[in-house]
């Protein structure tokens, strides 16, 4: 371990540093000064972005340190940031729902932290190890964070589904694992591609492997048919649990799958893009069928969650630069978007009750026409309309799925997204055309309405703009 190679994965020791010492200092702070702890959080993922930007890599370039465990590159480093960015705005709309339900404890931060550090530890993982760490680090803490709210049955319901699909799930990934290294002798990302490309290893152990990987991939993302705890985890958990678990987890889950089947498992591409492919046509169709039949929001967008997931992995199966970049693209834009459609959820969500049913926003331009402005381009988003960032990331995901020969999946998106665009238009139609419940304004603190504000109106603007952000992401598989 050189000087050299601390300095690679400094920001990693220094949110691992940052988390202890908010661990440590939130033992000291009373209920009534928790915005400390609040600060320090924001504090950390600042110095982060920094930390990540003074030495971002340029294009095709590649470094190695702790014998090919850590890798440092363009990818990472673009992944990182937009996770501190997403989860400084989580953390700012969590604080509004926290304090109202009397969550506002010292333990989100942390743990939230810590999950950060796992996220992290995956995005640049050289080793199945490594990706197993970090996968795990993130796993146990969104666990915790889901049954948070320890007087809720449905959390602590939910949380104990979670544990026990994601233990067998990781389980199965890890025999994935040992079933690969069994096949070539290492468990090194690099030497794995290296000893197929040479044709090494028997193939039915390694068939028998990658069907393994393919599974625990699917479940950290939610594909169907490994998506069952989906619904349930985001309508159990509290608001913001759900929006963060709805946000910076999507781009480990990006990270997983590039770095194992691509950088580890690119000799097999014939085989997992097959199954990707069905994974792909099955989230598509089941996930925005169900989504239609949805009374509660929360379920409503974890089966929309599914949906885009499928989108997501049209990218991916492409197994190739332009269709990872357009997978990157389209988990970068939904993590912005599915962000800022809970933040709304916890806007309205007042008196101990969360605003969960999809009645909740009768009328809601009545109340708060900025607001609901807002929440409209956010739904446009999702659903895929011009000019918004949600339709130019289908577009380049359906793109590199032609380009790969799947022209029936492709338009099986296309019919997915005419469908899934009637449950979102259905809550601008209770928005702009239906009476309100009530009259009562809805108010949030000046910084929530910030944050909002200025998430909504990057769903635009990097739509408008699209080019800047596909060009950084292109960059990062250049």
């Amino acid at each position: 371990m050189t000087l050299a190679e601390l300095q690679l994965a400094l920001p990693e020791i220094f949110v691992l540093s940052a988390a202890c010492v908010v661990l440590l200092a939130d033992l000291f702070i009373s209920d009534q000064r928790r915005g400390l702890t609040h600060m320090l959080a924001l504090l950390t993922l600042v110095f982060a972005t920094i930390l990540t930007l003074r030495v971002m890599l340029p294009p095709g370039d590649v470094l190695h340190a702790f014998s090919g465990t850590f890798v440092r590159d363009r990818f990472g480093d673009v992944l990182k940031v937009f996770s501190y960015l997403i989860l400084a705005g989580v953390f700012v709309y969590a604080k509004h729902y926290l304090r109202q339900f009397n969550l506002f404890k010292g333990e989100f931060y942390t743990l939230s932290l810590f999950a950060l550090l796992g996220v992290m530890v995956m995005i640049s993982a050289g080793s199945m190890i490594t990706v197993y760490l970090g996968l795990e680090l993130l796993a146990l803490s969104t666990y915790a964070l889901v049954a948070l709210d320890r007087d809720s049955r449905f959390g602590s319901e939910a949380a104990m589904k979670y544990f026990i699909l994601g233990s067998l799930a990781s389980g199965m990934l890890l025999y994935g694992m040992s079933l690969i290294y069994g096949a070539t002798g290492s468990l090194d990302l690099a030497t794995v591609s290296a000893a197929l490309g040479e044709g090494m290893g028997d193939s039915m152990l390694l068939t028998f492997g990658l069907v393994f990987v393919v599974i625990g991939i699917a479940f950290k993302l939610g594909a169907v048919p490994f998506h069952m705890w989906v619904p349930d985890v985001y309508h159990g958990a509290p608001l913001a649990i759900t929006l963060f678990i709805s946000s910076v987890p999507k781009l480990a889950g990006l990270a997983l799958a590039i770095r194992l089947l691509d950088n580890g498992l690119i000799g097999l591409h014939s085989d997992w893009q097959g199954m990707l492919a069905v994974l792909a046509a099955l989230s598509l169709v089941l996930g925005n069928v169900i989504a239609i039949a949805q009374t509660n929001i929360k379920r409503m967008l974890a089966y929309s969650t599914i949906s885009h997931m499928g989108f997501m992995l049209l990218g991916i199966l492409a197994g190739t630069p332009e269709g990872y970049a357009a997978a990157m693209f389209y988990a970068i834009a939904y993590a912005i978007t599915s962000a800022g459609a809970f933040a709304v959820v916890i806007m309205l969500s007042v008196d101990g009750r969360e605003a969960d049913q999809i009645d909740d926003y009768k009328g809601l331009a009545r109340r708060n026409p900025w607001q609901a402005f807002l929440m409209l381009m956010i739904l446009f988003s999702l659903a895929g309309i011009p000019v918004f960032l949600g339709f130019f990331a289908k577009w380049q995901v359906i793109a590199a799925a032609l380009q790969a020969g799947f022209v029936g999946l492709s338009v099986l998106a296309v019919l997915a997204a005419v469908v899934g665009a009637f449950y979102y238009l259905r809550i601008v139609k209770l928005m702009y055309f239906d009476e309100p419940d009530q009259e009562t304004p809805v108010t949030a603190p000046v910084d929530f309405r910030a944050v909002l504000t200025v998430n909504g109106l990057a769903v635009l603007g990097l739509g408008v703009f699209s080019g800047g952000l596909i060009s950084l992401c292109v960059s990062a598989f250049s």
